[in-house]
């Protein structure tokens, strides 16, 4: 028996959101389904060594050939979604829902000469009115005793009934004042059954005087200070809510539908399909694509329903279609898909309501299953490869680029300019390795590339001993202190082949860079945003890949990397300028700092205030808010002054001492 289940999925790859996950064997049979408010900490159990899991488990996870999972939006929607499916699939390994009992309903037993409410599991009443399926049987029990206050029909059992109007003497509940049925003797049957029908018609959501009600009784008496009634019509409203709020996951009755979550990059796109039959979510089926060129996200959904209905008829083919963007041709695709059906069919964005929720929800499992995608590809040892030899051929270089670093220069509108290097090391990202550039004074972005790569080639030639090495020293009382010393990573390693994010200028910057320096033998090239092309040095043409081309997904990832890590070092040096100049106001902390930043929303906004509207902000006075619109009115240092180092530190939150030059 194997150690290791070969369809484990990679660590960090399962969300930690609430879900339900489903085993399938080789033939892609259910084989079981179950719910998670924690997908990776539950299915974490299953991944567990074989020796250690119950048989049943070990038998149902060596049978099983994969695994997947779909994220919800609360516990409730995964109670919900995992009883349909094992109601859809029967999974030969499920014990749960598998008897007679379902959701409890709330049934009218109108076929009654004196209808009642109940709750119940059982659909075959003749002649009842159902509302549900309710995921939490007491609040359904707690708003049938809230409502017949207001709608006083009968709850008591027929025999009870019986026995009251033959005896004359009301029924336990409408001794107590619980129900206002025939039995009491207060109303008759004709009253009785007018109130059965206000009941209905504010289940079925065409009266909410109720809800104002309860909402405007509790404000008066939270204004009377009556806090103890309040609180009462508060957990009232809570209960009503409970059970007529409707999961994210459940449509109308009558919604047939067919709904397309979209995630999508520059080369690939992930698609969840929601089969949506009677209002319920009857089977997710996930695909990826290559993208061939680039094509909007509108004629990407042209494309993805003619690959999904291309070969559809009849009942396959749902009356309403529910996507992200609505295609240019969507009239000509609606009168396809209506050949194919025989009956009309709608094609639709979901913008409101429970369907835009579960849009929502399909696009949040479409963006997962592209992470997922796209992790898979990078973390393959043969991918990997793959792409290093592509890359290392397209480039005409005379070996694999082990070792890449991309540069990428970000800033402000010309001010606060930074750059970032990131590095990849036979195709996987060495994040200790990451650093960030301030850039003091520049021109344009391909001055700003060329003094950062300047800086970094200058210590390429450094000796071993001009390393770092950090010494943490450790003393505890009547001991000696404990000394330790960590060599940082070498900076001074060269790379194969340096990559900037740029076209022809930017590339040439480089190139000028690497021959200030001397150093011939390092390759180099651009990637292009606009197209996706890749720039070399005193070529007038770029080098196109092919897009789905594993070295292009290779130069897209380092790109994608360096922008972030650009973006991040910017926001940090942001917030910390922005301290630094309201810190040199006098008598001015870091709690009235933060409270100025949030009333204001930045530095500009505070430039442009008076010292009345400065006041408005708690805990600054009148002598302070003077002070504040003074200092930030005077002239600002030269941003000059400040030295052009490289900066710290890789976004997991390692850091390194700018090296000298």
């Amino acid at each position: 028996m194997a150690a290791e289940l070969p369809y484990k999925p990679r660590p960090g790859e399962i969300p930690t959101d609430p879900g339900v996950y489903r085993f399938r064997d080789a033939q892609g049979r259910v084989l079981y389904v179950g719910k998670a408010k924690n997908l990776r900490q539950r299915l974490s159990n299953y991944f567990a060594p074989l020796r250690t899991l119950h048989e049943r488990t070990r038998r149902m996870v060596t049978t099983a050939a994969s695994v997947e999972w779909t994220v919800v939006p609360t516990d409730v929607d995964s109670l919900q979604l995992e009883y349909m499916w094992i109601k859809e699939f029967d999974p030969p390994f499920n014990v749960r829902y598998k008897d007679d009992k379902s959701y409890p309903f709330m049934a009218i037993t109108l076929a009654d000469e004196a209808p009642r409410v109940i709750v119940t599991r059982n659909r075959r009443i003749p002649g009842a009115k159902y509302f549900g399926p309710y995921p939490k049987v007491w609040a359904v029990h707690d708003t049938i005793d809230l409502m017949i206050k207001v709608f006083p029909i009968r709850t008591c059992s027929d025999a009870s009934y019986r026995k009251a109007m033959a005896t004359g003497r009301p029924c336990f509940p409408g001794q107590i004042g619980k129900c206002g049925g025939p039995c009491s003797m207060t109303v008759t049957i004709a009253e009785h059954r007018a109130m059965v029908d206000d009941f209905i018609a504010f289940m079925e959501g065409g009266d909410e005087r109720f809800t104002r009600d309860l909402t405007r009784r509790m404000h008066e008496a939270s204004a009377a200070m009556d806090y103890e009634s309040a609180a009462k019509y508060r957990d009232q409203l809570a209960s009503i809510d409970a059970v007529l709020g409707r999961s994210a996951l459940v449509l109308p009755q009558d919604e047939d539908a067919d709904l397309f979550g979209i995630a999508e990059d520059e080369l690939s796109a992930a698609i969840q399909h929601f089969v949506i039959r009677g209002g319920r979510v009857r089977g997710v089926r996930a695909s990826t694509l290559d993208k061939e060129i680039d094509i909007s996200g509108a004629d990407l959904v042209d494309q993805i329903l003619q690959r999904v209905y291309g070969e559809a008829s009849g009942e396959q083919v749902p009356r309403r279609v529910l996507v992200p963007a609505l295609p240019d041709d969507a009239a000509e695709l609606e009168v396809w898909l209506r050949d194919r059906r025989g009956r009309k069919v709608e094609i639709a964005v979901a913008q409101r309501g429970q369907r835009a929720e579960l849009m929502r929800n399909a696009s949040l499992n479409a963006q997962q299953a592209l992470i997922r995608h796209k992790t898979r590809r990078s973390s393959d040892y043969t991918t990997r490869t793959q792409a290093l030899t592509d890359l290392q051929e397209a480039l005409g270089l005379a070996e694999a680029p082990l070792r890449i670093e991309c540069y990428d220069i970000s800033h402000l509108g010309g001010t606060n300019v930074v750059a970032s290097m990131v590095v990849f090391e036979d195709g996987l990202p060495r994040k200790d390795q990451y650093r960030s550039f301030n850039i003091a004074e520049t021109t344009d972005d391909t001055d700003s590339m060329y003094q950062v790569l300047r800086r970094r080639l200058a210590h390429l030639d450094a000796p071993e001993e001009e390393d770092e090495v950090r010494v943490d020293v450790v003393e505890e009382p009547g001991e000696e202190p404990v000394v330790t010393e960590r060599r940082r990573p070498r900076f001074a390693y060269p790379p194969q082949l340096l990559i900037v994010d740029g076209g022809k200028p930017q590339v040439e910057a480089a190139a000028r860079a690497l021959r200030d320096a001397g150093r011939a033998d390092i390759a180099l090239c651009g990637i292009a945003k606009r197209l996706e092309e890749l720039w070399l040095p005193g070529e007038e043409y770029p080098v196109i890949l092919p897009r789905t081309s594993e070295a292009l997904y290779l130069v897209q990832r380092l790109r994608d990397e360096a922008h972030r890590f650009a973006i991040t070092h910017q926001r940090k040096r942001r917030r910390r300028d922005i301290a630094s100049i309201l810190g040199e106001v006098p008598g001015l902390g870091a709690a009235r700092i933060k409270a100025l930043l949030r009333h204001f929303g930045s530095v500009a906004a505070l430039r442009r205030a008076a010292a009345a509207e400065i006041q408005d902000v708690p805990g600054i006075g009148p002598a302070l808010a003077e002070a504040i619109r003074l200092h930030l009115a005077g002239p600002r240092p030269d941003d000059a002054a400040e030295p052009a180092t490289i900066g710290a530190g890789s976004e997991s939150g390692a850091s390194t001492t700018p090296p000298s030059g």
